[in-house]
């Protein structure tokens, strides 16, 4: 399909969705569906139009699954429509634990965004960051690639090959690059003393034995004599919501963590079990752009109770609880059915964490060889540097004033 084709992809895509949230706007009455059902006549009228006008026959099933794809990522960026066979390979592996090559995928304009490489797998290694973009997927454009989709295709077989066409943060122009599947290992708990008084625990990935060992890294730095506690879940785009609340119950012996609801789901709350708290330290809990899903709770947990400080960028927000809902046509789409909350009362999913004491990250320099790979530099060992750095330089400071 050429790009005057793919305009209209996008074009019809739009215009279906605008048109279907206008509709949406006059209440549950007979005249929004008398509304509804005349943007539906136009978008048939402009469908008819591509069709039988354009300069060259189009190819009619793209068109019709971009404007499936573009509605959906307009109201859910973490929705997919899956067609019968993708659906079918969805519900065979879904819960089974394969190969991959460790990215954390994200959905913008269309197209698949990385919002995390795990450290230590192929991805981290061929030098993938928060806001790179994957413009193709074994030669097939992720333009209007369900997301769940993109994460079977990167999963598969020990030592697979995966292409992969990247455009990168720093470098516009698209490289390909190969990653090899291997069996993901999330990056242990890293914890030590900063100073004589201040511990530091650093998070790179979340699951119940993560969250456990968060718990264990907690009481041995209290053992030391800490008297407040730097926690880095920068980049850590892993774990489950119940991951997520377990870790912020760790350092909440009261009040409210958060709050499950949607249009047809009843509110759920989840508060803080006095019993599972091990700290009443003094906290800053570091955050940016790569911090998704379980980590936010953390973050929104302790900044909306006044538990503690948050420092950094804003999270990505992602915290939604999402069903496969199936078709007709033996297809689904798989939907966000209802969204947590801060305790503040924002949804996480559309907002994210704002930190009260924004800082900015610096850059990491980074020189890339001919083929656009990142040449290797002995600080790439470690991914977070806590010496000389000036967000946890930012957060010292933070806790210092109280």
């Amino acid at each position: 399909m050429n790009s005057r084709t793919k305009w209209f992809v996008v074009i019809g895509s739009t215009c279906l969705t605008i048109m279907l949230l206008i509709g949406s706007m006059f209440g549950k009455s007979a005249d929004q569906k008398n509304d509804v059902y005349k943007h539906l006549n136009v978008f048939s009228d402009v469908v008819a139009h591509i069709k039988n006008d354009y300069v060259e026959e189009p190819d009619m099933k793209a068109v019709t699954l971009g404007a499936l794809n573009g509605m959906l990522e307009a109201v859910d960026p973490f929705a997919s429509y899956l067609n019968a066979d993708q659906y079918h390979d969805y519900l065979k592996n879904k819960d089974v634990k394969r190969p991959d090559v460790g990215l954390v995928l994200s959905k913008k304009f269309g197209y698949l965004g990385v919002l995390d490489s795990i450290p230590g797998t192929p991805a981290a290694k061929a030098g993938l960051v928060t806001g790179d973009m994957i413009e193709s997927i074994k030669g097939i454009t992720t333009r209007d690639m369900p997301l769940a989709y993109a994460r079977m295709m990167l999963e598969g077989d020990l030592g697979e090959a995966v292409d992969l066409s990247v455009v990168r943060v720093r470098r516009p122009e698209p490289t390909t690059i190969t990653l090899n599947r291997t069996n993901i290992l999330l990056p242990p708990v890293e914890s030590k003393m900063l100073d004589e008084k201040t511990g530091y625990i650093n998070i790179d990935a979340l699951s119940a034995a993560l969250v456990n060992d968060t718990r264990t890294a907690i009481q041995q730095l209290q053992k030391k004599g800490v008297q407040r506690l730097v926690i880095d879940v920068r980049d850590c785009g892993t774990g489950s919501p119940e991951d997520g609340i377990a870790l912020a119950n760790l350092f909440l012996d009261k009040g409210q963590i958060t709050y499950l609801t949607g249009q047809k789901y009843p509110q759920k709350v989840f508060n803080a079990d006095p019993a599972k708290a091990v700290t009443t330290l003094p906290v800053a809990v570091l955050t940016n752009g790569g911090t998704a899903g379980a980590a936010e709770f953390l973050a929104a947990a302790v900044q909306d109770n006044k538990r503690g400080q948050v420092v950094g960028e804003r999270t990505h927000g992602d915290a939604g609880l999402r069903q496969a809902i199936t078709m007709d046509d033996g297809g689904a789409i798989i939907l966000t059915v209802a969204k947590y909350y801060t305790p503040g009362g924002k949804a996480i999913q559309d907002a994210g964490v704002v930190p009260a004491t924004l800082m900015r990250e610096p850059e990491a320099q980074v020189e890339y060889d001919d083929n656009g790979l990142p040449i290797p530099s002995p600080q790439d060992e470690q991914k977070k540097k806590t010496e000389n750095d000036p967000v946890v330089k930012k957060a010292l400071e933070v806790l210092d004033k109280g």
